[in-house]
C-alpha cells in the first residue's frame, strides 16, 4: 500500500492498527520509542495519522518485524542513514508488489486449465 492509496487526510488509531495489521498498543509504543512518529493529537488527545505517518510507521515496522533490529538499532538506522533506509524500504515494497502480481498471474493460469 502507497500513501496515495490512502484516501482520507487524517486516520485514527484503530484504523492505523487495521491498515498495517499491528496492535494499537505497538503504535502507542513506538510513538513513545521512537521521535519520527509523531500524530497530531485533538484536544480530546486523541490521535490522528496522516498518511505520511503511516508511512513512517511502515518504515519502522519495516525494520523491526521484517528486518528484526532492536528498537535501538532502528532508530539509529533511521537517525544515521535515513536515504538508505528509504531507498531499501522503496526497493522492498515494490518486489512485494511485483511477486503479488506474478502469484495473481499464476492464479489465472492455473484456472485457465
Amino acid at each position: 500500500m502507497d500513501v496515495s492509496d490512502l484516501d482520507k487526510k487524517f486516520y485514527k488509531i484503530s484504523d492505523v492498527a487495521e491498515i498495517l495489521g499491528i496492535p494499537a498498543s505497538t503504535l502507542r509504543f513506538w510513538e513513545k520509542q521512537f521521535t519520527i512518529i509523531k500524530p497530531r493529537r485533538n484536544v480530546k488527545n486523541i490521535r490522528f495519522y496522516t498518511p505520511q505517518d503511516i508511512e513512517t510507521i511502515r518504515k519502522v515496522y519495516y525494520l523491526v518485524k521484517e528486518k528484526g533490529l532492536k528498537l535501538d538499532a532502528a532508530q539509529e538506522q533511521i537517525r544515521r542513514n535515513r536515504a538508505n533506509v528509504d531507498k531499501r524500504f522503496e526497493v522492498i515494497e515494490r518486489l512485494k508488489g511485483i511477486r503479488q502480481e506474478l502469484t495473481d498471474i499464476l492464479d489465472a493460469m492455473g484456472k485457465l486449465q
